[in-house]
């Protein structure tokens, strides 16, 4: 006859593994904490493997957090222009290697429509011969789906999957635009870090238009220093995001900022596990005629 009782609490389970067990299998766990619980026992078990623990994790985090803690800001959105000719369209779209777009009016705070690069794909292959500046791209826009800085991951996933729909704009309590989201951004919570063949190193340092540059919190203090010909030590971290933990002592969050010699740095995109993305500038002549004196 089969034994159908729980192996020995004297054995490489141990007790209060399958206490917790009972626990979820009789209903009573009393709260996620005790489901991270669990997971903690079964991780030191060797049941979950790194991955599936990050996944499990990301499952039960994407009902904490909100939109606005990873949302892509306003600033750093790739929008196309609605007075703008087609062929300048294409440009953007082969340059960002995106496959959604915001199509704004007079400014980012009116958003017209998304572009899917497909939609405008199939327009130039059913133009009968047409060139790009003939054809009419704004008849394949998609409306905008708008959504609160404040609503959580997991009602936005639940939202996308239903819809069939796959970024959102985000806005303020205002109403004004403050950034977008799409689904990779919430699915990368769960699963981390999605990569595709548009994300290579070069990505990781962008000049922006106003002097500074946009960089992935993922550069490596190496190629920083390659770049801009300077001398970070990397002994204590490897990568930018490490750099700015390590000075700020603590998780950083967007909006905070540091200095380094003459990089200025702002956190433009976090969340509660890592740094994204991140807005520099460099010291004016002034600021580095003083700190000589």
């Amino acid at each position: 006859m089969a034994d159908d009782s729980p192996p020995s609490t004297n054995g490489p389970v141990g007790k209060g593994w399958w206490a917790r067990l009972a626990r979820a299998w009789t209903g009573e766990l009393q709260d996620r904490n005790d489901v991270r619980a669990v997971l903690a026992q079964a991780s030191e078990q060797g049941l979950l493997d790194k991955d599936e623990m990050t996944m499990l994790h990301g499952a039960l985090k994407v009902s904490e957090v909100q939109v606005r803690d990873i949302m892509v800001p306003r600033s750093q959105m790739v929008v196309l222009h609605r007075e703008a000719e087609p062929t300048d369209w294409l440009k953007t779209i082969i340059e960002s290697g995106h496959s959604r777009f915001p199509v704004i009016g007079e400014d980012r705070d009116e958003v017209l429509g998304i572009l899917l690069a497909k939609d405008l794909l199939r327009l130039y292959a059913e133009g009968g011969g047409q060139s790009p500046r003939q054809l009419d791209a704004r008849k394949v826009l998609r409306p905008p789906v708008f959504i609160p800085e404040s609503k959580r991951l997991n009602t936005l996933l639940h939202e996308f999957r239903e819809s069939h729909n796959h970024i959102a704009i985000v806005v303020d309590e205002y109403g004004g635009v403050a950034g977008l989201l799409t689904i990779e951004d919430v699915l990368e919570q769960i699963v981390g870090e999605i990569d595709d063949e548009h994300d290579n190193e070069e990505d990781h340092i962008k000049p922006d238009e106003k002097g500074g540059y946009i960089l992935r919190a993922l550069t490596r203090i190496e190629d920083f220093n390659d770049y801009f010909e300077s001398d970070l030590s990397d002994e204590d971290y490897d990568t930018l995001g490490g750099l700015i933990i390590h000075e700020l002592g603590r998780m950083p969050r967007r909006g905070d900022k540091i200095s380094v010699g003459e990089f200025h740095f702002r956190v433009l995109r976090a969340d509660r596990r890592r740094v994204d993305t991140v807005h520099l500038e460099l010291a004016s002549r002034d600021e580095l005629a003083s700190a000589g004196d």
